[in-house]
């Protein structure tokens, strides 16, 4: 199994989700946070004065997958969430030694 977190736009969001959703991805947690990479942030006007906004909101996707499932949903998030331009986001993946569903215990991939 493995951890998937992907950053990415908040613009892109719906889309990568009805896609994954498509794939079989069956659950993910979302949240909202900030933060910057290379662009740094950038510069806003509001009523006449300049200010700097360099932690930019993004959506952060975090899932366990069957190891089966891992290219094709990197595949489909770089896909549906790159434009090519700087700020899309990143993916990490992490090893998951083993997945237990509380509610009746069942263990590795069918506790997904």
């Amino acid at each position: 199994m493995t951890k998937l977190e992907a950053i990415i736009q908040p613009s892109r969001f719906e889309t990568v989700k009805e896609v994954l959703s498509e794939l079989g991805v069956e659950g993910m947690t979302i949240s909202d946070v900030r933060g910057h990479g290379r662009q740094k942030g950038h510069t806003e006007t509001y009523r006449g004065r300049e200010y700097s906004v360099d932690l930019l909101p993004k959506i952060k996707l975090e899932m366990v997958l069957p190891d089966n499932l891992v290219d094709a949903v990197v595949d489909a998030i770089v896909q549906t969430a790159g434009s090519g331009k700087i700020g899309d986001g990143k993916i990490f993946l992490y090893r998951v030694e083993e997945a237990i569903r509380i509610r009746n215990q069942e263990r590795g991939v069918a506790a997904l």
